[in-house]
């Protein structure tokens, strides 16, 4: 089974949708999905700045960075 790794926005007054989004399109994949949750505004900010990115979520497959869920979707589509 292909591993991937979901860093994805849940506050707690908040869900990003494409975060959700990303997760349903790998389980849909049948990928094991590890997830990591951020938490609060403060994660958010963080993880961002650390991986020079504006948005969330970011997706890895098998170790390989994909992107954000736009980059999710492709990639499957490439590789179905």
């Amino acid at each position: 089974m292909p591993q991937a790794t979901l860093y994805r926005m849940v506050l707690p007054d908040h869900e990003c949708p494409f975060g959700r989004r990303a997760k349903q399109m790998l389980e849909d994949a049948n990928f094991e999905v590890e997830e990591h949750i951020l938490g609060s505004r403060e994660e958010v900010d963080a993880f961002k700045e650390e991986h020079g990115v504006g948005t969330t979520p970011l997706i890895w497959v098998d170790g390989k960075l994909i992107g954000g869920s736009d980059d999710l979707g492709k990639f499957l589509v490439a590789h179905a």
